[in-house]
């Protein structure tokens, strides 16, 4: 397998080598070049997310990247190519309006496949946001002529992502192991580069006719990040969302994200609700998994969805005035009975914090050295050097065999920080871990969490192994 991969890993270089230096001139060659050398990309990177991801059950991200690269037709109007992330065309009798433009290492072959199926021109292309699952394939899409809309946030949400691609890639290679080790660095398959040409700021929605059908794209910030939009079909009723609800409908949405990125605003999340809500939606179309129908039924999950942040959020104001702290708050604040929803994605808890810190920000206002850059660990090595490792070790697994994992987790915080490596101490780390992860498992499933729990346990194993 190594052989294979490297084989075709060459005959990529040389292609995209050729592109490099000109020596494709046809405009229309240099295009087909690029797709089939993104295609070969993708089809290695499949392989290894694949035979690296073998076993995974429960992480949703493992249920994503199994899904086939195919396409289906949604109605004569709407046809979409699955993957990891979907690619949606509408096609009308003046040519195709896409949304979104998936994964770049799936991009060329959800292209080419939509391409065979409804051939013709592309005179809009619509990014839902600037994640690189979403608009990895818009350079094989763009034509001449070709409008790309965003909403109008979007050059600066790209900017910053790009600007921390490094950072962000590693804490989401951290989460995901089976991720590629670094970002893709050829050409056609960089993120970052995306020139929109039509803008929808906050307001009114962006309309326009192709073919005899109506479309309008309507911003609805506060989901995916400040430059999310939604597609909305007017005459059939119909709404592709982007990620504006998470892999899952109806769900707590993910207003905090633990790979990184900027906290999502919670008010601006409602309004959009709100305006989704007054279209009513008889089907939406997301950009992860498959649509979703139900007429009275979808309305009813929207307001939930909608009630459900908004007593969240109300939730946090009163507390704050009431003079909780923000911990007091993530452990009382619970949906009540009629607003429950999903946490797979998002938890109630970190929205709870996040509203928070949205709000006031990261100083709590309750200690001094919060506004300094000496942290806590600073002092653990004092504290084994006067209360003795074994000591804190024994104290922290009475905390632990009490139900008190957390309490446990801070002490062996400070016997096993800076690298510092005590066997017993590393065991009851894993035992505090695993408790965290048999309560995660048993009460939200939330996909994130259990991801971060599976990692500090593999890296508490290897530091078993290390310490001997």
């Amino acid at each position: 397998m190594k052989i294979h991969w490297r084989l075709r890993s060459g005959i990529i270089s040389t292609l995209a080598t050729m592109l490099s230096f000109g020596l494709v001139a046809c405009e229309d060659a240099k295009k087909s070049v690029e797709l089939r050398a993104a295609e070969m990309v993708g089809d290695i990177a499949q392989e290894r997310l694949v035979e690296m991801n073998s076993g995974e059950t429960e992480r949703a991200a493992a249920d994503l990247i199994n899904i086939p690269i195919e396409i289906r037709k949604i109605s004569d109007l709407i046809y979409q190519a699955r993957g990891v992330s979907n690619t949606n065309v509408i096609t009308t009798s003046e040519g195709n309006v896409v949304f979104d433009t998936g994964l770049a290492t799936q991009a060329a072959k959800q292209r080419r496949l939509l391409g065979e199926a409804i051939p013709g021109p592309t005179p809009y292309v619509i990014n839902s946001h600037s994640h690189q699952d979403h608009v990895g394939g818009n350079s094989f899409w763009l034509e001449e002529g070709t409008e790309l809309i965003t909403h109008a946030e979007f050059p600066e949400e790209q900017r910053y992502l790009k600007a921390l691609q490094p950072y962000l890639w590693y804490r989401n290679r951290t989460l995901f192991p089976f991720m590629p080790e670094n970002p893709p660095d050829i050409g056609f398959l960089v993120y970052g580069n995306d020139k929109p040409t039509i803008l929808v700021d906050d307001g009114e929605p962006y309309k326009f006719e192709l073919g005899g059908v109506r479309f309008e794209v309507h911003p609805t910030p506060g989901a995916e990040g400040a430059d999310n939009i939604c597609l909305w079909l007017p005459e059939q009723k119909v709404l592709f969302s982007g990620d504006f609800f998470g892999p899952l409908f109806p769900q707590f949405p993910n207003i905090f994200t633990m790979r990184g990125e900027k906290i999502r605003k919670p008010i601006e999340y409602i309004r959009s609700l709100d305006r989704i809500i007054a279209l009513g939606p008889e089907m939406i179309i997301p950009s992860h998994n498959d649509p979703i129908e139900g007429g009275e039924g979808l309305l009813t999950s929207l307001i939930k969805m909608r009630d459900a942040v908004q007593f969240v959020h109300d939730a946090v104001i009163a507390g704050m005035n009431d003079g909780k702290d923000v911990n007091q708050l993530m452990k009382e604040i619970q949906l009540p009975p009629e607003l429950e929803l999903s946490q797979v994605h998002g938890r109630v808890a970190w929205g709870v914090k996040s509203i928070w810190e949205y709000y006031a920000t990261w100083f709590h206002f309750d200690t001094t050295t919060e506004l300094y850059g000496v942290p806590a660990s600073a002092v653990y090595a004092d504290l084994v050097e006067l209360a003795g490792a074994d000591a804190l070790v024994e104290r922290a697994k009475k905390h632990i065999d009490a139900g008190r994992p957390l309490e446990g987790l801070h002490l062996l915080e400070a016997v096993l920080g800076d690298g510092r490596d005590h066997r017993a101490g590393l065991e009851a780390r894993r035992q505090a871990l695993e408790m965290l992860l048999e309560e995660a498992r048993e009460t939200f499933k939330n996909s994130y969490e259990i991801d971060w729990l599976r990692y500090r346990i593999r890296d508490t194993d290897s530091r078993m192994v290390e310490a001997g």
